[in-house]
């Protein structure tokens, strides 16, 4: 990791930057699959299976036995495990549920918003030897709190044609009754514009490699709503003297071990916590499998000291991780100034894990700087909002003049007009009110 002590302001942005794919060259990649999948539906994603997951398949969807069974091929502990986190996330979730607005926004003028669900949404989740069914629970229970009308689920299968138990026991537990044998950029492909097994959806949630997210941005070109843009994903910790360096240690290395190309940052106020977590992470790390993923992943990332709080503070919304965790001494004074970041871990006792799989919150997250603007997946995600207005003859009567004047001024005729030919006395007739 590099260490960068009390660097000057007007080196942050600097500091601040994220690796940078090339995205010409990804995109050049997926667009010849999508079209293909897009021209020539199952045929294309048989061929593309064979030929990327080496298997052959002779369906590409999962049948019910296979997803019944799957209860009894998972252990009891794990499903104890998953079925806590079920719990934890729809709770957490089902407080998020938006209500229906109904304002009276000028005397006899009712304006009115709706959440309506999303009817048909499509769900990503990788699979191969690392299967990802904790992101089945994190898509699949806020689409089913939400009442989609139809949730379908697409993953990789392994070199057997088989689905990893894990991910079909959670799709089950969740409420998605469809899951499909395909990965890849033809998996979002078949989502977004349909096959003729795959149905069409209209937003597709979850990510992958770079390959997949590119192939979610060129669907949302062409029409298919996405939850997220791409992004690398990286984790920060803002730590002061009273941190643990074994806990930070382990936090850091958490997020390298996921992907190689992600960045973690040790932003600290201490320079005295350097070097003991620095002798954590070399104990820690040769225990990991993924070490070599992981000690790529640190050769991108950064320790950073600054001289105080508020400077860390400042920092952290520049940077505007995915990930933070805030291991401070005052940690709730901390997250009051903190306005960018996906998602904040409180504390010593809150490792990025809980959030990851348990605690509740959604780790579907805005990558690199995003989370300036984007939210992370929540219950909002799985909703449209429609606004509804209602005006009586005498409350358009009352913003009647102000309507045509703004009209008028755009240079919109025949918006004044639709406004004009309803109050003009000669050509209204006694209106019969309907509510």
């Amino acid at each position: 990791m590099k260490i960068i002590k009390y660097p000057e302001r007007h080196d942050w942005h600097e500091i601040v930057e994220r690796p940078i794919v090339a995205t010409e060259k990804v995109f050049s990649l997926v667009l010849p699959v999508i079209q293909e999948v897009k021209e020539q539906g199952d045929k294309a994603l048989l061929r593309l299976t064979e030929e990327v997951d080496k298997v052959k398949l002779s369906s590409i969807e999962v049948s019910e036995s296979e997803i019944a069974q799957s209860g009894n091929d998972v252990p009891l502990q794990l499903k104890q495990a998953i079925e806590m986190a079920r719990r934890n996330i729809w709770k957490f979730h089902l407080a998020q549920m938006p209500n229906t607005v109904e304002v009276e926004t000028s005397p006899e003028v009712f304006c009115t918003q709706k959440s309506i669900a999303i009817e048909k949404v499509g769900l990503y989740v990788p699979g191969g030897s690392a299967p990802s069914f904790s992101a089945v629970l994190m898509l699949a229970i806020p689409a089913q709190i939400a009442e989609c009308k139809e949730i379908i689920l697409c993953t990789p299968p392994d070199e057997q044609g088989k689905i990893h138990p894990a991910i079909l026991y959670a799709a089950k537990i969740s409420g998605v009754k469809r899951v499909f044998k395909i990965g890849g950029a033809q998996a979002i492909a078949a989502m977004a514009y349909g096959t003729e097994s795959v149905p069409k959806v209209y937003k597709i949630f979850g990510q992958g490699n770079h390959l997949i997210n590119a192939a979610k941005q060129l669907v949302y070109l062409q029409g298919t709503a996405i939850d997220l843009p791409s992004g690398f994903s990286g984790l920060e910790v803002l730590a002061d003297k009273t941190a643990h360096p074994e806990f930070v240690a382990a936090d850091l290395l958490a997020q390298c071990e996921q992907c190689a190309d992600n960045q973690v940052i040790l932003l600290t106020t201490d320079e005295d916590i350097i070097t003991p977590v620095l002798e954590q992470i070399e104990m820690q790390i040769e225990k990991l499998p993924q070490k070599e993923i992981a000690r790529k992943s640190l050769e991108n990332s950064k320790i950073i000291v600054v001289k105080t709080i508020e400077q860390a503070v400042e920092f952290t919304n520049l940077y505007a991780p995915e990930h933070l965790i805030i291991a401070t001494q005052y940690y709730k004074g901390v997250a009051e100034g903190i306005v960018n970041a996906g998602s904040a871990y409180l504390g010593n006792y809150s490792p990025i894990s809980a959030g990851y799989y348990v605690s509740g919150t959604n780790h579907f997250l805005p990558a690199d700087s995003l989370s300036k603007a984007y939210s992370g997946v929540n219950i909002d995600s799985f909703f449209r909002k429609l606004t509804f207005q209602h005006l009586t003859r005498a409350g358009l009567s009352n913003i009647a003049n102000a309507a045509m004047l703004m009209a008028e001024t755009e240079g919109f005729a025949a918006r004044c007009n639709a406004v004009k030919v309803r109050i003009d006395e000669e050509i209204i007739k006694p209106e019969i009110e309907r509510r």
